[in-house]
């Protein structure tokens, strides 16, 4: 195939959905272009590359300036893997922590844009989605932890209903949003109910009370549509991880306790989803879990690997979980990212791609689920931000039917 020139690029200062700068970017090609924008997260992972360097976003706009630019005027951009390789080599470091990983997704994203635009194919084709398929959606219900205050100690609520279409499951997990809603104000009688990061509910109520509304609400619009909903939570177990224990509001857990405390949302309550129950480098733990419930939940790591295929590979080793989260500015490339779901998907490991606590309206990341053969696509309910992905694979499934 003929070489596709990149003629120009630039980026851009914008702010996310909690109204903090990132970084947009756009490559030019000879009558085509594509722009990205990368999300940021409030519950990062230790080993996710640098967001920024020194946490500074102008030092990556420095060093675009400085060291990117012109260095990209006249790369191929169909090669890239080889685009890919030059913005690491251009950093220099093995965590982006010069120029930054989210100015390296972006770059990235923004040339797998251009040239799927260039060769008129859809985004999820350029990425590698010979046999693509549509994913169900795994909303955000009910938030607490670092996305939102007195919330809950469990990060997320989630619920990821089976509609016959993906635009009916997006539907019904918002019909679950509107009714826990519903109760959350019944049971607080005036108290405050307000929306997290995520646009899910944040109120002050505990754990187990939020297990019990989202059963509640959940089992209704079940029962009164006739589907199946599966119920799940993000632990973000590493907020809340202290000295080897498990700080709940009201009590402590024990590393045993607290495995048995995920487990038992499986086994008592029937919740199916069950991502980062513990903190991010008990490889072990996480084993344990999935040995005794794996067989009826999804155990997801999402801390535990940050899209790092040597952490995967690591965690196939130990059988530590059987599903893997994927986020591409946890890894800084599109490049890395495929190299890690490839690793998971070639060892039987089913993968959801996500969504940041602090997003754009970008909505790169419903192709990437489409692409990936992933078996949900994390977001938020409701929020423009959210819904940008939401709405991007609807528009996907009708393009596939």
């Amino acid at each position: 195939m003929e070489d596709i020139e990149i003629v120009d690029s630039k980026i851009t200062k914008i702010f996310d959905s909690r109204g903090n700068p990132t970084i947009e970017a756009t490559i030019f090609l000879n009558y085509a272009s594509g722009t990205a924008s990368a999300p940021a997260g409030a519950s990062t992972g230790k080993t996710e590359v640098k967001a920024y360097p020194a946490s500074n976003i102008d030092k990556s706009v420095d060093f675009y300036n400085k060291h990117i630019k012109n260095a990209l005027h006249g790369f191929n951009a169909i090669n890239q893997g080889g685009f890919d390789r030059l913005l690491h080599e251009l950093d220099g470091t093995d965590d982006f922590s010069n120029m930054g990983g989210n100015l390296a997704t972006a770059l990235s994203m923004a040339n797998a844009k251009a040239v799927a635009n260039y060769l008129e194919i859809p985004l999820y084709r350029y990425v590698g989605g010979l046999n693509p398929a549509i994913p169900r959606p795994m909303g955000n219900i009910i938030g607490g932890g670092k996305h939102s205050k007195n919330g809950t100690t469990i990060q997320e609520f989630l619920v990821s209903s089976q509609g016959k279409t993906f635009y009916d499951s997006v539907f019904y997990n918002i019909m679950v949003h509107r009714r826990v809603g519903e109760k959350l104000s019944e049971k607080l009688k005036g108290q405050s109910v307000g929306l997290g990061d995520e646009k899910a509910w944040t109120a002050d109520v505990s754990d187990e009370e939020a297990i019990e509304i989202m059963k509640e609400a959940a089992g209704e619009i079940s029962s009164e549509n006739k589907i199946k909903i599966y119920l799940g939570v993000d632990f973000a177990a590493d907020s809340f991880h202290e000295n080897g224990k498990y700080h709940y509001k009201k009590s402590i857990k024990t590393r045993d306790e607290q495995i048995d405390y995920a487990i038992s949302l499986n086994r008592d309550h029937g919740f199916y989803y069950i991502e980062d129950p513990l903190y991010d480098s008990d490889f072990e733990g996480f084993a344990e879990i999935t040995k005794s419930i794996g067989k009826n939940a999804m155990i997801v790591g999402d801390d535990l690997y940050t899209t790092n295929a040597t952490r995967i590979q690591k965690g196939i080793e130990m059988k530590s979980t059987n599903a893997v989260l994927i986020k591409v500015n946890q890894i800084g490339t599109l490049s890395d990212t495929v190299t890690s779901v490839k690793l998971a998907t070639k060892n039987s490991m089913d993968t959801v791609v996500s969504h940041r606590s602090g997003e754009t309206t970008d909505d790169f990341i419903a192709s990437l689920a489409v692409a990936f053969n992933s078996r949900f696509i994390k977001t938020g309910t409701i929020g423009g931000e959210r819904l940008a992905k939401l709405n991007e694979v609807i528009r996907l499934e009708e393009d596939l039917v």
